[in-house]
């Protein structure tokens, strides 16, 4: 009797962890019943079905049949859209270990190509990660795909498509090498140190792979009395940009960086995107000229204006607006700064009416942002149907995937959003998403920046250390708290004035914000991640494909 008793005791125990292990799904098909499906942009078709079977679209319509065998999903509630596509991004790439050595490079002027950020040959398929929480971050609002990119400096490597499923890296990959990739990033402490110094190194490999190219095809046709070409996987990175076979990808974010890239590509005649653009409306007589594509930036800058506030905040808002038009300088300055904000949110709108194809990418924007940002753009102009073909047809258009993502039909790869209202709806949250035929389900959760932990106060001024091959920094970091959100600034001995806070952001005990210093007459993005233990930090600070250790103290009150 007691053998019997322990048996069913851990027979029972056993089958409760079977239980609470996740079990795989039971088909791979699955039947989306009811929704209303949005085809593609403009192209409503009103409630119907959608089947999918192992990892494609079979069959879409009103009258689509949900086999025996399928998963049902009842799509009542639901609007169905084309899995969206993100044109540049580091999402689901590992970053680079930190850098330690402290060590002065022996030649700055010749230094190793590492050293300069010359690493064409780099292929991100070797850093992508599916545990990337970034992934999972940017699928949970609609993201399927995404043409990532490697770290590094001014030339970092290859980019590869990749699906935003959770299989392997190889898995992963739906393209390979489909850009090369380059940013206007001078190197640090050796040559280029400059953009202008970048720009012409550029042009002197570009001109040394041209000539290894030639030489190799003049040896193929005729090897007697030549010398073996040279191995040098630099210079050969670059064979399929001299063969227009791949374009070059360009981050170029700045309108000058974008002038700059369209006179490089005018001279040498690669085929050119230009990505993560930020201040393109100038730029766009020169754009069309050019013949490039476009992706642009899904960051905006902060508009208070576009925040919810409590009444109270209203109240002191309406308080301060009062007393800045008892200024007239100051209210002449807060003019402008609107209207470059404006200007700046209507850019797409503003490449939509020029009549430039664009698609978007997130490089540099907050997952928490992407909904809101949206949702600012079209305000400023940009219609629903610009908005999602920007997310979804006009990428696919852009990296040559028109036969397989960006629209809902029959023979495609199965990549869907469901959101429970229409997507660009201001309270529309996301549901379920498919990557590749694989459902990924959303319990739709509060803004991140409600649920901040009230455990961890960062107001005040904090002693921030950043430790880098140059040595220590110290700094002085003052957080204030506004409402739902902070404000910053950052001084020491680097800055010639205080210099603001970007982007902070502070959930449970992780925070992270950016700021913008000079460095050798450059600008210069720094980008925080640390975690928060009562009055101490420690994570680490990135810039230029670079990062470092990061510890900080808080300041007692005085």
């Amino acid at each position: 009797m007691v053998f019997l008793l322990c048996f069913c005791f851990f027979a029972s125990v056993a089958q409760n962890k079977q239980e609470e292990r996740e079990l795989p799904p039971v088909s791979s098909t699955y039947a989306i019943t009811n929704a209303i499906i949005i085809q593609s942009p403009g192209k409503n078709i009103g409630r119907g079905n959608v089947v999918l079977k192992d990892g494609l679209i079979v069959a879409v319509g009103k009258n689509a049949v949900a086999p025996a065998d399928a998963i049902l999903i009842n799509g009542d509630s639901l609007y169905v859209y084309a899995g969206f596509i993100d044109g540049l991004t580091r999402n689901g790439v590992s970053k680079p270990k930190e850098e330690t050595s402290k060590e002065r490079p022996k030649d700055p002027g010749n230094p190793l190509p590492e050293q300069a950020g010359i690493t064409p040959q780099q292929d991100v398929r070797s850093t992508i990660n599916p545990e990337e929480k970034s992934i999972n971050e940017f699928r949970a609002l609609g993201f399927t795909a995404a043409q990532v990119v490697p770290y590094g400096g001014f030339l970092p490597g290859t980019a590869s498509i990749i699906l935003f499923n959770d299989k392997s890296a190889t898995d992963m990959v739906l393209a390979e090498q489909s850009s090369f990739f380059s940013e206007l990033v001078p190197a640090q402490r050796v040559y280029p140190n400059t953009v202008i110094a970048v720009i012409a190194k550029w042009r002197e490999l570009y001109a040394q792979a041209l000539q290894a190219k030639n030489y190799e095809k003049v040896y193929a046709s005729n090897r007697s009395g030549l010398t073996r070409p040279a191995d040098n996987q630099i210079l050969e990175a670059f064979y399929p940009v001299i063969a227009r076979s791949i374009p070059v990808l360009f981050e170029a974010d700045k309108y000058l960086e974008t002038q700059r890239v369209i006179s490089l590509q005018n001279e040498l005649g690669f085929s050119l995107v230009l990505g993560d653009i930020k201040e393109g409306w100038n730029a766009i007589p020169s754009i069309r000229s050019a013949g490039a594509k476009v992706f642009l930036s899904l960051d905006l800058p902060e508009d208070k204006k576009f925040e919810p506030k409590p009444e109270k905040e209203k109240e002191k808002k309406k308080t301060s607006d009062e007393d800045a038009k008892k200024d007239p300088e100051k209210e002449a300055l807060e003019k402008r700064k609107e209207e470059a904000i404006q200007t700046y949110t209507a850019q797409a709108a503003t490449f939509s009416k020029a009549g430039i194809p664009f698609g978007f990418s997130t490089l540099s924007v907050k997952a928490t942002d992407v909904q809101k940002n949206l949702r600012r753009m079209i305000a400023a102009g940009l219609t629903e149907d610009q908005a999602l073909a920007a997310l979804t047809t006009m990428p696919a258009a852009i990296l040559g995937l028109s036969d397989r993502l960006g629209t809902i039909e029959t023979g495609k790869i199965a990549n869907l959003v469901l959101s429970d209202k229409p997507y660009f709806s201001e309270k529309a949250k996301v549901k379920y998403v498919f990557v590749d035929g694989v459902m990924f389900k959303y319990e739709p959760k509060d803004d991140p920046k409600k649920e901040t932990s009230t455990s961890v106060d960062i107001s005040g001024t904090w002693t921030i250390t950043t430790e880098n091959p140059d040595g220590k920094f110290e700094d002085q970091v003052t957080f204030s708290k506004d409402g739902n959100s902070f404000s910053g600034s950052i001084t020491g001995a680097r800055f010639s004035e205080a210099v603001n806070l970007e982007n902070i952001e502070l959930i449970d005990k992780q925070l992270k914000f950016s700021y913008t210093t000079q460095a050798e007459g450059q600008s210069m993005k720094v980008d925080v991640d640390v975690t928060v233990e009562g009055d101490t930090l420690k994570g680490t600070a990135s810039s230029a494909g670079k990062t470092f250790t990061i510890t900080g103290k808080k300041n007692p009150k005085k």
